[in-house]
């Protein structure tokens, strides 16, 4: 199998002059201060399209020999960022092309899709996750068309190993460590081809997201995993299978690779924005998420941290601050038995909940029987230790039916 290689991508850098920009890399106090080391985090949120993936769709649609070829079409699979990159490169080059992605796709992407693209792009939404749609869109493939993939091509990932060439030149002594978002794996590959040849000492660190390890199920299991579900929260990276070339790239160069939690990528998110104004979507605040799980490598190191995507649906929000809430063990979900008399309710806030305690979430179920009615109940409490306590009162009190945390698939329907 032929990989990518060094000259592969210096010779992207000269094809993206003038279509991406050299992204800010920026020493993050906070960070650096929380962590006792230099956070620096590569701002590939500031792009031309908000994410890295520009580099990778125009380097590989300008090597494309169309010239002689103009009936020919090109389409793509994406959960959106892809599809944004190559939207913009089809009205640059002036190519026409066809965009798949999931219906799950956030309103925001879509919509960036179409302001990049223009006249130049037909997008279609189907299916519940990238997986899906990149199957549709290979059923598509003909000897009159040519499937733009996201992350399992040697050109695409040479133009996201841009970014490895714009790190090396951006700091003024050397990385110890680089923690980078893996999806398909096309972006880590292409810093991988870098790094290795020209920082061989830097050790890179791969992080997916807790509810999709296609590539750390396949490292674990030395063969391309899919499977058979996966949470799609963190959409830039949740894919059921990675691809063959950052395969072959990433089971022999990874030094490490970690799994976060959705939950603490929400509270991430939160975090950047509240602390740090920066907007970034999930898949762009999970490298981020994973500093504290690696903290104890970190004392007087160069850490590089790539926020690799800031297309994030403020639609979204509250579901990010529920997932966090849910994450530190500050919102709890009960049901509750609230006798069939007047009064009961206000016993239950002034005999149960404690002065910090909140109720977020109220509604009512069925009336089971003559004595008592049902409510699922959701309440925040301001220090996660106070579980303890609100449980036990409800329990003294008579209102305690049924703890639903601890019930995924229900608790699913509540956020």
């Amino acid at each position: 199998m032929q990989l990518p290689n060094l000259n592969g991508v210096k010779n992207a850098s000269d094809n993206l002059k003038d279509v991406s920009i050299v992204t800010p890399l920026l020493l993050n106090e906070r960070l650096s201060k929380k962590f006792n080391s230099r956070i620096f985090l590569k701002r590939e949120d500031l792009q031309k399209v908000r994410s890295f993936k520009i580099r990778g769709a125009f380097n590989k649609i300008k090597s494309l020999d169309l010239d002689n070829s103009k009936d020919k079409q090109i389409i793509c699979a994406s959960a959106g960022n892809h599809a944004q990159g190559f939207a913009y490169s089809c009205k640059k080059l002036k190519i026409f092309g066809t965009v798949y992605m999931p219906e799950t796709t956030p309103k925001q992407k879509v919509d960036r899709v179409k302001m990049f693209g223009g006249d130049f792009i037909k997008i279609i939404l189907i299916g519940d996750n990238f997986d899906d749609a990149q199957k549709e869109a290979q059923k598509k493939i003909n000897d009159d068309t040519i499937f733009i993939h996201p992350f399992d091509d040697n050109n695409v990932i040479e133009g996201q190993g841009t970014i490895a060439l714009e790190l090396l030149n951006q700091i003024d002594k050397h990385f110890d460590y680089l923690i980078i978002p893996i999806g398909g794996g096309g972006l880590i590959s292409g810093i991988i081809t870098v790094f290795k040849e020209l920082s061989p000492k830097t050790k890179i660190i791969g992080v997916e997201a807790k509810g999709a390890p296609a590539m750390f199920k396949s490292i674990m299991q030395n063969k391309i995993i899919e499977l058979n579900k996966i949470d799609n929260f963190v959409d830039g990276v949740s894919i059921r299978k990675i691809g063959n070339i950052p395969f072959e790239i990433c089971k022999d160069n990874l030094d490490d690779l970690l799994l976060v939690p959705e939950g603490k990528v929400c509270q991430t998110i939160l975090d950047l924005y509240n602390k740090d104004g920066i907007v970034a979507e999930p898949a762009g605040a999970i490298g981020i998420s994973a500093l504290e799980m690696y903290h104890e490598k970190f004392t007087n190191k160069n850490v590089g941290v790539l926020i690799c995507g800031g297309n994030n649906d403020i639609t979204r929000m509250s579901e990010i601050k529920e997932r966090a809430l849910l994450y530190s063990n500050l919102k709890h979900y009960f049901v509750v038995k609230f006798p069939q008399r007047s009064g009961a309710l206000k016993e239950f806030v002034n005999n149960v909940l404690g002065e910090n305690d909140d109720i977020t979430f109220f509604e009512y179920v069925k009336k089971n029987n003559r004595e008592y009615t049902t409510a699922i109940v959701g309440i925040e409490l301001k220090l996660s230790k106070d579980l303890l306590y609100l449980t036990k009162k409800m329990k003294e009190n008579g209102f305690f039916s049924e703890y639903l945390n601890d019930k995924p698939e229900t608790l699913r329907f509540l956020i």
